[in-house]
């Protein structure tokens, strides 16, 4: 039986962020400065410029009381079809976020990122394999003090072999809105669940992925909502480790948590909410508000089977709000 907990801490603040955005600097269309006033004046508080194998570091330009920029990579990893790199032969890839880490993981790393030094991509021709990849790349990352964060696997046509086993990241992109609305990749909730039930402790995490195109809509779409003491990276970066935030595309998460052999959740008016369940075939469950009605808190008894629980909280118009696992 999975013990009593709560999921979010309470009391603390709650800060809302996005963790994948890009900029003039790699691919985006606005320049850093324009990204960052685009977020704050959308009622965000932290944001990381996840620039593709370029680190950046403008929280000295960019920090303010109600707003911070969390210096970070998005680093990569290539698996062509033959000898050439061209686009119709990239086949596989890790995209995986080096987010700058706690002041105690910057004070023991071995190594650091200068602002706009560029991390080359690792690069397989034919065949690889896909989990020594992904730990290489998780490792150079780790080593320059940062936590890890993988991206978009069902957009980066990464088979299970290439991600089950990879621990020592923190979450998983579980909505990416750049890849859901430019090419209906769809949610990547399987690549989490099979690594759940595998025992590797990982979050999951909504983002933009945004370029600020015109085309399409690819931003505002997804978030991260942390509970921290206060605004700093330190204290953000510690509740993304830990675990202490939820992702969405559009409810809120006041609470959930197991109390008394029961799963709760407490969320904006939603038309379902759906526990997911690790262990024996059949433990998922949803609950569903009658015609015209809306569900705000839903309980789900546990049947002792259990290895892990989360919850999934959709609304009217099919956007869903998704709380990290507890066991």
């Amino acid at each position: 039986m999975i013990d009593d907990q709560i999921g979010l801490p309470q009391g603390t603040n709650r800060y809302k962020g996005n963790l994948h955005a890009h900029s003039t600097v790699s691919d985006g269309r606005l320049t850093p400065a324009e990204v960052v006033a685009d977020f704050r004046a959308h009622g965000y508080q932290f944001l990381c410029l996840s620039e593709h194998d370029v680190f950046t570091d403008l929280s000295g330009e960019f920090d303010r009381d109600d707003f911070i920029v969390l210096p970070g990579i998005e680093a990569s990893a290539y698996l062509y079809a033959d000898g050439t790199d061209g686009r119709c032969a990239r086949m596989r890839c890790h995209h995986m976020h080096g987010i700058l880490g706690t002041d105690e993981m910057v004070a023991a790393a071995p190594a650091h990122f200068e602002h706009m030094e560029r991390l080359e991509p690792i690069v397989r021709h034919g065949a690889w394999d896909g989990l020594s990849v992904a730990r290489a790349l998780r490792d150079e990352l780790t080593r320059r003090g940062c936590a890890v964060m993988y991206n978009h696997p069902i957009w980066s046509r990464i088979e299970p072999e290439d991600i089950l086993g990879l621990d020592g990241v923190f979450g998983i992109e579980v909505f990416n809105y750049d890849t859901v609305n430019e090419g209906g990749d769809g949610a990547d909730t399987v690549y989490w669940d099979l690594l759940l039930r595998r025992g590797v402790a990982v979050g999951g995490v909504a983002s933009d992925d945004s370029h600020h195109v015109t085309s399409f809509d690819d931003v505002f779409g997804g978030w991260v909502v942390v509970c921290a003491a206060e605004l700093t990276r330190d204290a953000v970066v510690r509740a993304l480790m830990a675990g202490e935030y939820y992702a969405s595309s559009g409810p809120s998460i006041e609470g959930f948590g197991v109390r008394e052999g029961a799963l709760w959740v407490d969320c904006s008016p939603c038309e379902r909410v759906t526990m997911v369940a690790g262990g024996p075939i059949g433990g998922n469950r949803t609950v569903i508000a009658p015609d015209g009605g809306a569900i705000e808190r839903a309980e789900f008894r546990l049947s002792g089977c259990e290895t892990y629980v989360r919850l999934e909280c959709t609304d009217a118009s099919g956007k869903t709000a998704w709380t990290n696992a507890l066991r």
